[in-house]
């Protein structure tokens, strides 16, 4: 016959499973709140450079295909947006400022010529970072061959053309488009062409939710 639990027992049990309850509830907490150096932040910031890593793909992919394809060609790609579209995220896990988005086509550094996306500070100056441990610009190589970034006319954005950002110790402004992380669909569509009777433009329409790009080599 089984024997009735004493009161001092079920005190000791009660008090033990309010322990882990509290543990776990520290835990989650710490995770929401991205606490600095907590592995959630940590995981944060790698999932924010996928994204940005998988933007510059689709863009240089889509212009290589156009450029492949030669001129009155024309492609569609689209990009997923989780977290480039939230500045709270951004914020917290990058530590910038008024975050925007930027987008730019061409050469920075001792890289290749293609495209590059990076988290700016909308109000300031952005560090650039395009190697190491602490890189926060990411490009994809584009197969169309076209320093844009040098060319002020090519761009147009309702949020703006440039970043002024320090690379290699240098501070220098770059034009590109300017992408307000708040409010970005959550997917943005890439549209490419190659009129040769239009001269080299990007534009970033917010209201569509697209980026269109002209390509017109030796245009």
């Amino acid at each position: 016959m089984l024997k009735p639990a004493r009161r001092g027992q079920i005190s000791l049990e009660f008090m033990f499973v309010f322990a882990v309850i509290l543990i776990l509830l520290t835990y989650s907490v710490n995770n929401v709140t991205f606490k600095n150096g907590a592995t959630s932040a940590e995981t944060l910031q790698v999932q924010i450079s996928l994204e940005e890593k998988n933007l510059a793909n689709v863009v240089s992919n889509t212009i290589t295909q156009v450029y492949s394809q030669g001129p009155g060609s024309k492609a569609t790609s689209y990009v997923r947006l989780v977290y480039l579209r939230d500045p709270t995220y951004l914020q917290k896990a990058l530590k910038v400022s008024n975050p925007q988005l930027f987008v730019t086509y061409g050469t920075l550094g001792s890289q290749g010529n293609g495209t590059y996306v990076m988290v700016i500070n909308g109000s300031g100056t952005t560090n650039v970072e395009l190697t190491g441990g602490n890189k926060n610009a990411f490009w994809s190589r584009g197969l169309y061959n076209s320093n844009t970034l040098i060319n002020s006319s090519a761009w147009t954005s309702d949020s703006g053309t440039t970043a002024t950002i320090i690379i290699n110790g240098t501070s220098t402004t770059v034009y590109g488009l300017v992408l307000p992380t708040q409010g970005l669909p959550g997917e943005l569509k890439v549209v490419v062409e190659w009129n040769p009777d239009k001269p080299e433009s990007w534009l970033f329409n917010g209201t569509a939710g697209e980026i269109r790009v002209n390509i017109n080599p030796g245009g």
